[in-house]
């Protein structure tokens, strides 16, 4: 009886010893992979502190309707519109890193399994590849928003009516983007950014990118997605202060739990719903029916 027990333990279970030796890697690989991504958080977080730090203490623009405006939609003293520009990049560089990372890190962390089992080491650089490529998107958008952003700084400081109507306003883009959040075009682009590979989703190891271009191109492919699909909570985070910390905090709770969470079908509409209510909360402020 002893003898068939040793027996049993030593050689009845090769495939369980090979999977254990296949999945070694992996194991030893995610300790590394977590403790890159904390770092780069870490570090875009402390950078996105610093910097609304920074604005706050140089102050706000007071507008007609008792509101005030961030500077940085403007130029200051002696600075050109491109270093006004690259400054503004650098922060919504720094910004997007903080809220999308969250989010996108798993995403990451399975292409890299994924791929891992055809690529091996190349895996790794591979998926650096899908989330330069994320991010690449989001800067473009960031270039987009700027010269839009500072062109109606300019008419608002210009014109004390369109000023004065800016609170009103910026309630009912958040409405927009509450509404948003309930339409068939956040659930494609949501279902997208759940992509390669999502939670829960069976591999095809063989649809995956496996080289550095088509790995670049899936990373602006998945960062279009997530970008249109956020575009609603974007578009709340510009309107309510880009560097105002609470109003990142909760974006990027919202972002994250809509995309990772396993109940999504029902987070996004009640996003929604709670985003219609501040919405509909800060119109009746600027009108003067609340307080």
């Amino acid at each position: 009886m002893t003898d068939m027990t040793s027996s049993d333990h030593h050689g009845a279970h090769p495939a369980r010893r090979s999977v254990v030796t296949a999945n070694a890697p992996r194991r030893a690989g995610r300790p590394v992979f977590c403790g890159v991504a904390a770092l780069l958080f870490a570090a875009s977080v402390t950078a996105t502190v610093a910097w609304s730090t920074s604005m706050a203490a140089m102050g706000e623009i007071p507008m007609s309707g008792g509101w005030t405006m961030s500077i940085m939609w403007t130029r200051v003293c002696g600075e050109s519109w491109p270093a006004a520009a690259a400054s503004f990049l650098g922060m919504w560089a720094v910004m997007m890193v903080a809220m999308m990372l969250p989010a996108l890190a798993p995403v990451l962390w399975r292409y890299r399994l994924a791929v891992g089992r055809t690529r091996g080491q190349a895996a790794d650089r591979l998926a650096a590849l899908v989330g330069a490529g994320y991010f690449l998107v989001w800067m473009a958008f960031g270039l987009a928003i700027f010269p839009i952003g500072a062109a109606l700084a300019l008419v608002e400081m210009q014109e004390p009516l369109l000023a004065r109507a800016t609170p009103v306003t910026a309630g009912v883009i958040v409405v927009i983007a509450g509404l948003l959040q309930f339409t068939a075009w956040k659930v494609h682009h949501l279902a997208c950014c759940r992509e390669a590979p999502g939670h829960g989703q069976a591999l095809n190891v063989q649809a995956l990118p496996t080289n550095a271009g088509a790995a670049l191109q899936h990373g602006l492919r998945l960062g279009l997605h997530c970008a249109a699909g956020s575009a609603g909570l974007t578009a709340m985070l510009l309107v309510l202060g880009m560097m105002d910390l609470r109003v990142m905090a909760v974006v990027t709770a919202a972002i994250t739990a809509e995309r990772l969470l396993p109940d999504r079908a029902q987070i996004a509409p009640a996003i929604g719903a709670a985003i219609i209510a501040a919405g509909m909360l800060l119109i009746a402020r600027a009108a003067g029916l609340a307080i």
